[in-house]
């Protein structure tokens, strides 16, 4: 009880000279362990896909790749609310609050079996010169907090973005099909992937172009399943 009341005094001080604040409407974080404030917290509009067999996400890969499960966390709209809480990581330099919420989304998850089964964790590799640029992949700083929780290790040595390609925002789903067309490559421990089960992560899922691409650069690995997760659905 003593050291309950010293950390939250303790807590208290320190919040009050460095406080934390909500990345999506900028109100102070009171609680520790607090990545939103309710209110955020409670106005996420989340999806639930990981609840649900043959959800929206899972259909955008059916006849594309061999898909087990798929799910987004929440549903995004660029210009919303929300877009403050991507742009904070993906831009920003908040690769902490990527794998934070990566965390929170995996702990309301597991319980699900979404994550059962699954041997590695993928995140979409990013070209050598744009990890320059931004510093980090926030789509592994995504897998590292759901690694934190489900204890399946991160994997970032299989495939490697060998084409820098532009932006896909503000492209269509076809100039955004053609924009991926052999960007991804294998590296040469991908055989060891052979009948395994992997979730590909990204961060943001608009026509599943990004996810489609790097998932048929395994087409030739024995048996490999694939589930994919990512943080938010695009929504126009």
């Amino acid at each position: 009880m003593k050291l309950r009341i010293i950390y939250k005094w303790g807590y208290s001080l320190v919040n009050f000279f460095f406080p934390r604040y909500c990345p999506v409407c900028g109100e102070i974080l009171y609680h520790p362990e607090a990545i939103l404030c309710s209110k955020c917290d409670i106005g996420l509009p989340r999806t639930n896909h990981y609840r649900q067999r043959n959800n929206e996400v899972e259909k955008m890969f059916w006849g594309k790749i061999p898909i087990e499960r798929a799910a987004s966390y929440f549903y995004y709209t660029r210009g919303g609310k929300y877009d403050r809480l991507i742009y904070q990581f993906k831009y920003y330099g908040q690769k902490e609050l990527a794998r934070r919420i990566g965390r929170m989304a995996a702990q309301e998850m597991l319980s699900s079996g979404f994550f059962r089964s699954i041997d590695y964790l993928i995140p979409v590799p990013l070209h050598a010169r744009r990890l320059k640029e931004r510093g980090y992949n926030q789509s592994e700083w995504l897998a590292k907090g759901i690694s934190e929780v489900t204890g399946i290790p991160v994997a970032t040595h299989f495939v490697i973005r060998r084409e820098y390609t532009s932006t896909q925002t503000r492209k269509s789903a076809y100039e955004r099909w053609i924009n991926m067309q052999e960007v991804f490559e294998l590296t040469p421990e991908a055989g060891k992937l052979a009948h395994s089960h992997v979730l590909l992560i990204d961060d943001v899922l608009t026509t599943g172009a990004t996810l489609t691409a790097c998932a048929e650069t395994f087409r030739n690995i024995s048996g490999i399943r694939f589930s994919i997760f990512t943080l938010a659905q695009a929504r126009h």
